[in-house]
């Protein structure tokens, strides 16, 4: 076999995953850290007394901000907000799984449905029971158990991780990051403005939903990175 046809016969250099993508970055490692630190923090500091945390304060200065009224502008993207983050709100995730499978695309499918039953069910809710502080008074939408994390901001948080990972281009993440806080910080707002939350329910939620995507994120990079590879290389 001559040299030629042994260079050509390897696979091509954009076809390969780099040696960057196959390593665990400890920057996404450490990230995810400070991440769900702040959420352990904040859970064992409301655990304390859920009724008069130390920053109980400032939660109930900035839920009178938030006081109203509740009509005109406003109303129209917090109601949006609110559907989006409830259970017709899984149809995002859903529809990304149904893309991700129709693109035979397994290990990004695997890979999205785990870290979002994982995240966005499993510590919210394990939160919610541990914690067990109680919402503002007077919501004015329906609500369920425990205001500690607040559901919607981790999902919300959780969902602009897995999008940025597993849909947009590396080149063009920067731009979607910006894009994410913004709509994450929408909805922290959107909690506190129809009094579903306190303001550090929020923050925390935000907190636990982008921790739990980067965690898994870092873990599993390699794979996703091999996936890709291999996608490149069955592309003509």
């Amino acid at each position: 076999m001559s040299r030629h046809t042994v260079t050509s016969a390897r696979p091509t250099a954009a076809a390969r995953p780099e040696a960057a993508d196959l390593r665990r970055q400890p920057g996404t490692l450490l990230l995810a850290a400070l991440l769900l630190g702040l959420t352990a923090a904040l859970a064992l500091t409301v655990r304390t007394d859920v009724a008069n945390p130390p920053f109980q304060g400032a939660d109930d200065r900035w839920l009178r901000w938030m006081g109203g009224p509740h009509d005109g502008l406003p109303a129209a993207p917090a109601a949006v907000l609110n559907w989006f983050g409830g259970p017709l709100g899984v149809v995002v995730p859903l529809g990304m799984l149904v893309f991700l499978l129709v693109r035979r695309r397994w290990t990004s499918a695997g890979f999205l449905l785990g870290v979002y039953l994982v995240g966005s069910m499993l510590v919210v809710q394990a939160l919610k029971h541990l914690v067990d502080r109680p919402r503002p008074a007077h919501p004015l939408v329906r609500v369920d158990h425990g205001s500690f994390p607040s559901g919607h901001a981790a999902g919300a948080a959780l969902l602009v991780v897995l999008v940025g990972v597993l849909l947009v281009p590396a080149a063009r993440r920067r731009a979607w990051w910006a894009g994410g806080v913004v709509f994450t910080l929408a909805m922290m707002w959107s909690r506190t403005w129809l009094h579903a939350h306190w303001l550090t329910d929020t923050v925390a939620g935000a907190a636990a939903g982008a921790g739990a995507a980067v965690l898994a994120w870092w873990a599993f990079a390699p794979a996703l990175a091999r996936e890709q590879a291999r996608r490149s290389r069955s592309t003509p």
